[in-house]
């Protein structure tokens, strides 16, 4: 039985008001929803049984101390993290814990994935699974792994929706949709971004999802004359021939940390006749924006110059810093951070204790002072 409903503001707005006194700023509107400054990701582990209880801990105990943000993708640990989420909301809607409506989930596709494991043959699994079954054209796939597909993807929501117990997703991504350039043209590309999109529009209409965007590594961080760089204006304009005025594309996900901080300082996006960064240009259509490795995968959680460390000094640990960034940065609705391990969920989440920094503080380290 999958779990009716999804994130309305309402519902949001009852989420916020539990953790208001004690999280100051954590919890902040946007596209009509209350979206808390941390979220938890999926992405790093095993693809066994423990790494599978520690993600169902984890988000639980994630969900109780005030975030109601939680992304994962299909090919997460071969679908097990889908399914470990699963468990954790399951759990905690049916405890009383929690409601559907007060929780934002995400998931993404495009990736080939296997089921929990990985068969003694992938060539031969994908054959059935996916070829024969004409669920994918060999035409269509790129890099050996990648495919966005009006029928994959539709077939991808929904086993996302099967694995997460949900009837609806709130956010479907078309997951680093720049791995397609790699070897097909731009005109090429933009027809198979344009079906795609027609695609999550049909998924929105029929109530499979609620909104749809880009989850990308590359593509809107590097320099408009790279072969994986994409303009967001572009890739808006061909959502509203799809969807006119009113499209479903809502969203993007991109990384950005203390290490990684082009989306904030590079001049990556065409805007009239001159190039500014991307959460510029999100701004100005009012999109979601979900920061993607807030941690660099662990790289920042240690080892910070005591320069930085200044920078925070309501922070106790390098993870708090780095999460503080992110979750403080103009543009930025939150920082997803990943978390299979309870302690750390309790010292990363221990962040919200303190608002997020005010904009003179955030121009300061930016300036360097």
């Amino acid at each position: 039985m999958l779990i009716p409903g999804f994130a309305t503001s309402e519902g949001t707005a009852r989420f916020r008001e539990r953790f208001a006194a004690r999280l100051p700023g954590h919890i902040r509107e946007a596209q009509g929803l209350w979206i808390s400054s941390i979220g938890i990701g999926t992405y790093l582990g095993d693809p066994t049984a423990d790494y599978d209880a520690r993600y169902r801990e984890a988000v639980r105990r994630a969900v109780s101390l005030g975030v109601n943000v939680v992304d994962s993708a299909i090919n997460y640990r071969h679908q097990r993290s889908e399914r470990a989420v699963a468990q954790a909301l399951a759990d905690s809607v049916s405890a009383g814990e929690i409601q559907r409506d007060e929780l934002v989930v995400a998931s993404k596709g495009g990736f080939l994935t296997f089921d929990a494991e990985e068969p003694p043959d992938p060539s031969a699994y994908f054959q059935e699974k996916l070829l024969d079954p004409g669920i994918v054209r060999m035409e269509e796939v790129v890099a050996g792994c990648h495919v966005i597909s009006p029928k994959y993807l539709e077939n991808q929501i929904d086993a996302s929706r099967r694995n997460l117990g949900l009837q609806t997703l709130d956010i479907y991504y078309v997951h680093n949709p720049e791995t397609q350039l790699s070897q097909v043209g731009r005109d090429e590309f933009f027809r198979r971004l344009r079906a795609a999109f027609a695609a999550l529009e049909k998924a929105v209409a029929d109530g499979k999802i609620r909104m749809y965007g880009t989850a990308t590594w590359n593509a809107y961080r590097v320099s408009p004359t790279s072969a994986e760089a994409l303009s967001l204006t572009d890739v808006l304009r061909v959502a509203e021939e799809v969807g006119g005025k009113n499209h479903r594309f809502r969203a993007i996900q991109l990384p950005f940390n203390l290490g990684m901080p082009e989306a904030a300082v590079a001049s990556t996006q065409q805007a009239g006749s001159k190039l500014v960064p991307v959460l510029q240009i999100a701004r100005a259509h009012g999109l979601l924006v979900f920061a993607s490795a807030s941690l660099l995968e662990g790289q920042l959680t240690q080892g910070l110059p005591d320069k930085i460390r200044n920078w925070f000094p309501h922070m106790q640990t390098d993870a708090q810093r780095a999460i503080q960034f992110v979750r403080s940065t103009p543009g930025i609705t939150c920082a997803l951070v990943g978390m299979s391990n309870l302690q750390h969920v309790q010292e990363n989440l221990s962040t919200a204790l303190a608002a997020p920094m005010s904009l003179e503080q955030f121009r300061a380290i930016l300036q360097g002072t």
